[in-house]
């Protein structure tokens, strides 16, 4: 026996005939007074005019109404709900658009010419507009007790204030949490990078519930030590290898580069302090005549740089480098160059924002090796967890 209900939803042949009269290319069909256009039009207008029908009959008892008016605001549509200033999917397209740093004029074009929809400029700045409070909680949101690992690092950019265009720095704090995945703990924004400001990042990230870190890893920028020590006095402080060695070859000559680079892998690279040691007095006899400021670079920072060599393989390979917040940055600064200038600091904090949204879709697997990391976090700092707990 046939559906009769599917029946009901057959559309026939003669009525298609009746619409396709008069269709004589493309744009007749897709276009944007084509013929697609104007039944989707028709189709949502007539199925809330049959939502507010069906609404008023319910009201009245089962009584048709002549007049369609909601005199008690009562109806609440379900095809697109009262209140609803966000379409998700829509939305998506207009934030992705906007974080890849398009204009509002170039967002409306490419709506018009993927979805075939005018939308106004005003419409935009609302969706924009609304990820401010969405960032407002993300970074009020409380942390965990503990982060056993946390880069910190900084960016600069260039904001429209006071009719003038000033450079500002984008703090960024990115941890690994016990069970080993990425978390971007905040974002903050300053005119000027330093201790002083250092300091009331690590602080806020105290107030917000982080009792215990027990590795910070560092650039090398002035201010982080005392700035560490000073909220965080137990954790342990590693500078980044990676820029060690790059700023050592900033004094070496080409036909040198690979035989220093090779002697100062011997340093970083030794299984225990004193065999680093003793790689550094090695790399000072051979080289210290020719390039005294690499030994002087690394001797003056030498405490901050031997964190690595209390850890096993596992660890080391997380935390002698920087990579996991600098990969983020590539992210932020690809963003933050097709923007050039920001209209204020709520705008340059937006697109950050949408650019770390996209890049921690990237963090959906736990750091490698971590079971075995954590193990050793365990043994090496158990009254740790207790007390942080």
């Amino acid at each position: 026996m046939a559906d009769t209900s599917q029946e009901r939803m057959k559309i026939s042949n003669e009525l298609l005939d009746s619409m396709l009269k008069g269709v004589k290319n493309q744009e007749d069909l897709w276009g944007k007074d084509g013929l697609i256009t104007q039944l989707n039009k028709a189709l949502l207008e007539r199925m809330l005019n049959a939502e507010m029908d069906y609404h008023l009959e319910d009201v009245q008892n089962g009584r048709a109404v002549g007049n369609r008016r909601d005199r008690q605001s009562t109806f609440e549509p379900q095809i697109i709900p009262k209140r609803v200033t966000r379409l998700e999917n829509f939305d998506n397209a207009i934030l992705s658009l906007y974080a890849r740093g398009m204009t509002v004029r170039d967002i409306q074009q490419t709506l018009l010419d993927l979805y075939n929809v005018e939308v106004s400029a005003g419409f935009i700045s609302k969706v924009t507009d609304a990820v401010k409070e969405e960032v407002e909680q993300w970074r009020d949101r409380p942390l965990e007790a503990i982060y056993p690992i946390v880069w910190l690092d900084a960016i600069v950019v260039k904001v429209h204030e006071d009719h003038q265009i000033k450079k500002k720095t984008i703090y960024l704090a990115l941890g690994v949490n016990l069970e080993g995945y990425k978390e971007l703990l905040g974002i903050w924004l300053a005119e000027s990078e330093g201790a002083k400001f250092w300091a009331k990042v690590l602080t806020e990230l105290n107030n917000r519930g982080v009792k215990d870190v027990f590795v910070f890893c560092v650039d090398g920028l002035t201010g982080f030590p005392e700035a560490i020590e000073g909220i965080f006095p137990k954790s342990d402080i590693q500078l980044c290898i990676v820029h060690m060695v790059r700023n050592s070859m900033k004094y070496v000559s080409w036909k040198d580069r690979k035989a220093v680079a090779r002697d100062l892998k011997e340093i970083y690279r030794a299984g225990t302090l004193e065999g680093g040691e003793v790689a550094l007095l090695k790399f000072s006899e051979k080289w210290s005549s020719k390039y005294p400021a690499i030994f002087d670079l690394w001797s003056r920072n030498w405490e901050n740089l031997i964190t690595i060599y209390s850890y096993p393989e596992q660890i080391r390979r997380v935390i002698y480098t920087t990579n996991a917040i600098e990969s983020l940055n590539s992210v932020i600064k690809k963003r933050v160059k097709t923007h050039k200038i920001f209209n204020g600091d709520e705008s340059a904090l937006k697109v950050v924002w949408l650019a770390v949204a996209e890049a921690s879709k990237k963090w959906a697997m736990p750091v490698s090796e971590w079971k075995k990391a954590l193990n050793h976090f365990y043994v090496k700092f158990a009254e740790r967890f207790k007390n942080a707990a």
